[in-house]
């Protein structure tokens, strides 16, 4: 008999074919089965046209039957529902509607505790499950293996960030930059490095950690917006992140539909690339239109930036994020004792100051975990795909639900690469039913987790970017210009489409 980590059809009902079945045996279907080594393949019958599992000579097709024969619930949706109304609502309400002096309207409801109520939402559905399943449930969510490393880059990021600032290497590497470039090409200037740094290193995350310290360093000495200058180190970021050979989303969207990563890269570029380049446009009318700021000598200690510019190259050539942070970490505690910016202890201390800010960042991204898992056991994610059959018809249909339905798990799990992992197999079958090409399904389903998780307020990319610089996270969003672009030209290229 397969080992109860196999047995999913437990969570269907009694095997149609039960004369010698080997996944009858009983257990629930777990969500991280999506994430977890491949199933053996069913014997359930010598005639495989009669099981659910006929198609498994690809042996993840066992896992698609399984999710897809939940039934479709929107209310397991709910949670993410309470969350929105709370969090993005209170905000609205305190910070337009009914503001109170002295204090940011975004932060009256604090976000770990919108996704806790949202959490104890999710908790009170399903009574088919008793607690303890559900906290196993929540459990395996958090326990993915892509969660922990968002984790632990978390903890890296803050600690780089901390060490950076202590040691006065964002304020001379932004003072260089101001002497080197003209003062409107700075705007424009950070879209493009973020750009090429994000491509380099295949995460956003790292990206934004390493240049949003600039960016506000940069914003304070010149006087441009804060908000702008943070939400164009955000957009860069988030087109390499779509478009790098070495990111999560691609290598999750390509493996899900068994495509080569160049093909993808081709496909993807040429939808990528003009937002990019109309992004770049408007930075640089708005640089012009803002005039010349007069500027004053700014001050730099050129061995303080020096560490700035090793990680940057280091992303460029491609070496793994850890590795990045971890040796800028190294560096900029030898420059700042070197400097007398730093001493052993305050050195330490920065990093402990650095990593305490990513503590609400890693907290809300547990709870998003486990909402998430919880959401999809019952049946909520079903619901979705539901839908999409029910509303989209014809190709450019099949390819707007593929999109849709992969922007709307990103919405409700505010992770990219999950919400491809967990859309990848369902798009698969969308796009055999409506005869959308595999390279085309990947592209677009990397597009639409990057639109959507570089423009929801509660994602990993704009919370870290917000805490680095200080500020509500949904004051970025207005600024957002790549993204909203790149939901354009996809939606003019799904549009186009007539092949």
């Amino acid at each position: 008999a397969a080992s109860s980590r196999f047995a999913v059809v437990s969570a269907l009902g009694t095997h149609p074919s039960s004369a010698g079945c080997h996944f009858r045996e009983r257990g629930r279907f777990s969500p991280t089965m999506l994430f977890a080594p491949p199933l053996p393949k069913c014997t359930c019958a010598d005639d495989t046209t009669k099981c659910p599992h006929g198609r498994a000579a690809d042996e993840r097709d066992l896992v698609y039957h399984a999710r897809m024969d939940k039934k479709p619930n929107a209310k397991a949706l709910l949670p993410i529902v309470v969350f929105l109304v709370l969090y993005l609502g209170c905000g609205i309400y305190f910070e337009y509607v009914a503001p109170a002096e002295g204090q940011m309207g975004f932060y009256v409801v604090s976000v770990v505790v919108a996704f806790v109520i949202a959490l104890v939402v999710a908790f009170l559905q399903n009574r088919s499950l008793s607690f303890d399943e559900k906290i196993h449930v929540c459990a395996r969510g958090i326990g993915d293996d892509n969660i922990v490393i968002m984790l632990f880059i978390f903890l890296m990021a803050g600690a780089f960030s901390g060490i950076a600032s202590a040691a006065g290497g964002a304020e001379s590497t932004a003072n260089l930059l101001l002497d080197i470039l003209p003062a409107q090409a700075a705007i424009p200037g950070l879209f493009v490095i973020a750009c090429i740094i994000s491509l380099a290193m295949g995460t956003s995350v790292g990206t934004i950690t390493v240049l949003t310290p600039i960016a506000v360093t940069v914003a304070a000495s010149a006087g441009f917006n804060l908000s702008l200058c943070v939400g164009t180190v955000v957009g860069g970021a988030m087109f390499g992140d779509n478009l790098s050979f070495i990111s999560d989303t691609t290598i999750a969207a390509t493996r899900t539909q068994g495509v080569n990563m160049k093909d993808k890269f081709l496909n993807n570029f040429r939808i990528a690339l003009p937002a990019a380049l109309i992004t770049l446009g408007i930075l640089i009318v708005m640089a012009i239109m803002a005039g010349t700021p007069a500027l004053d000598d700014f001050e730099y200690n050129i061995w303080q930036a020096i560490p700035y510019f090793v990680v940057l190259i280091a992303a460029l050539c491609g070496i793994n994020v850890f590795l990045v942070l971890g040796g800028g970490i190294v560096l900029f505690a030898i420059v700042g004792g070197a400097t007398g910016s730093l001493d052993f202890a305050s050195a330490f201390s920065a990093m402990g100051t650095g990593t305490a800010g990513m503590f609400e960042t890693m907290i809300v991204t547990i709870l998003v975990a486990s909402i998430s898992a919880l959401m999809r056991e019952y049946g909520g994610f079903a619901s979705i795909l539901a839908f999409i059959k029910r509303h989209f018809t014809g190709k450019r249909g099949g390819e707007l639900g593929c999109g849709l339905l992969t922007l709307l798990l990103d919405i409700a799990c505010a992770n990219n690469t999950v919400a491809i992992v967990v859309s990848g197999p369902i798009a698969k079958h969308i796009g055999e039913e409506y005869g959308i090409e595999p390279v085309r399904v990947a592209s677009l389903i990397d597009i639409f987790s990057c639109i959507g998780q570089g423009i929801i307020p509660y994602g990993a990319q704009l919370l870290v970017a917000a805490s680095l610089a200080g500020i509500a996270s949904v004051e970025i969003m207005p600024f957002l210009f790549y993204q909203f672009l790149l939901l354009a030209c996809v939606l003019i290229s799904i549009a186009l489409d007539r092949k």
